[in-house]
């Protein structure tokens, strides 16, 4: 005969598994609490509204600013529901944000050029993305507004329309793909070339034509009043040197310049500057090709031209300081970077004493010019020596 199960027992197993199973469901929720990631991303748009549904109608229940940082919460099509760092959440466009991966790469940015000294002060032509690395299509996030005073760090150059990526170069295009479709023949002639149209480069026979030169641009990295560092166009950027210095540029674009000291005129304080030009044209490999000193004259109330030096690979930074010269006293000092005629890197510094420039001598040079000044010396004596006559006989009588 077959044991009979009491209900009793089968009913008490009952709330132990459901219990069971509550305690399962809670513990699985407490380890997915606590292993929930924020993301976080950053407002890259000068201004725009948060929404509160993603639809054609909707409310702006909000507006965040560029450089703004937002929790995502939700992502639908291009559209994310964000929370600020206030507690106000709604929706915004992807294409307005960018991952914490560019802001780490602002921050370095920024923190890599804490201690450059500026080599120039500017101003913003108008409404400027800042850019993470000197290009077109490199991220950005922080933006200047039109008119913003900047403080010149770097310059670069970098080729304007690179080349795409392989994976971008395999994309068809439907335009490139029609013109290569065969033309019907007809009667009348190949047209003429416009007269303004540059003739082709012409290659040795045999030799594939020669691709066209990329075209260049020139940025400068740039720093705000709020410590924001970003790359924007060279060419976006007004230098804020005073005119009456400006108008000796001869033509010349002035890359850089630095207030040496000030002199007095009549009752106020007058700077004088020493000024960085290049060729007026992008794309050249080094910073500025020439340098000159303006220095002021007081009796014509003008500036003028103390020194001047030509055909230089100069390259920032451009150092600017004071140096005591015993005898002559406190002296401003500067000293540029360039590259000499065996292609070594070196820095040299020149000293300001009144309208007088002059180099300023490393202790290894001093050594060098004072031994060659004594062999000098020695060899000059030497030949006098050998080149005077011989003294006469005591004893010779002169008639």
């Amino acid at each position: 005969m077959l044991p009979v199960k009491s209900s009793r027992s089968r009913h008490s197993r009952i709330p132990l598994f459901a219990l069971a199973l509550v305690l399962l469901v809670l513990g699985c929720a407490c380890k997915r609490r606590a292993f929930v990631k924020h993301e976080y991303m950053y407002v890259s748009a000068q201004e725009t509204s948060l929404r509160d549904r993603v639809a054609t109608m909707y409310n702006k229940i909000g507006t965040v600013h560029g450089g703004d940082r937002v929790e995502v919460l939700e992502k639908q099509r291009r559209f994310l529901r964000v929370r600020t760092d206030s507690g106000q959440e709604g929706w915004i466009e992807e294409r307005s944000l960018v991952p914490q991966a560019v802001y780490d790469a602002f921050q370095k940015l920024a923190s890599d050029n804490a201690s450059q000294q500026v080599q120039a002060h500017g101003t913003a032509r108008s409404e400027l993305n800042m850019h993470v690395t000197p290009a077109r299509e490199g991220e950005h996030l922080y933006q200047l507004k039109d008119g913003e005073k900047v403080e010149v760090l770097k310059r670069a150059t970098a080729e304007k329309n690179p080349p795409k990526s392989a994976s971008a170069n395999a994309t068809p295009n439907p335009k490139s793909t029609a013109t290569a479709q065969p033309q019907p023949k007809t009667a009348t002639a190949p047209p003429k070339p416009a007269a303004s149209a540059k003739p082709a480069p012409v290659s040795a026979p045999g030799k594939p034509p020669e691709p066209p030169k990329p075209v260049m641009e020139d940025w400068y990295l740039v720093r705000n009043s709020a410590g924001r560092v970003g790359w924007v166009l060279l060419r976006m950027i007004d230098l804020d040197i005073p005119l009456e210095v400006a108008q000796y540029a001869e033509g010349q674009r002035i890359m850089g310049y630095f207030v040496l000291n000030t002199v007095q005129e009549e009752d106020k304080q007058v700077p004088q500057y020493l000024v960085l030009l290049n060729q007026p044209k992008d794309g050249l490999p080094w910073d500025f090709n020439q340098i000159r000193i303006f220095t002021r004259n007081r009796a014509k109330h003008r500036y003028e031209t103390a020194y001047r030096e030509r055909n230089l690979e100069g390259y920032f930074p451009v150092k600017t300081g004071h140096q005591d010269f015993g005898k002559e006293g406190d002296l401003p000092t500067f000293t540029i970077r360039k590259k000499t005629d065996d292609g070594q890197m070196v820095d040299i510094t020149y000293k300001l004493n009144g309208p007088i420039v002059r180099r300023v001598l490393s202790p290894e040079e001093e050594a060098a010019e004072k031994a060659k000044h004594e062999a000098a010396l020695a060899a000059y004596y030497a030949q006098r020596k050998k080149q005077a006559p011989a003294h006469p006989h005591p004893h010779h009588k002169h008639k």
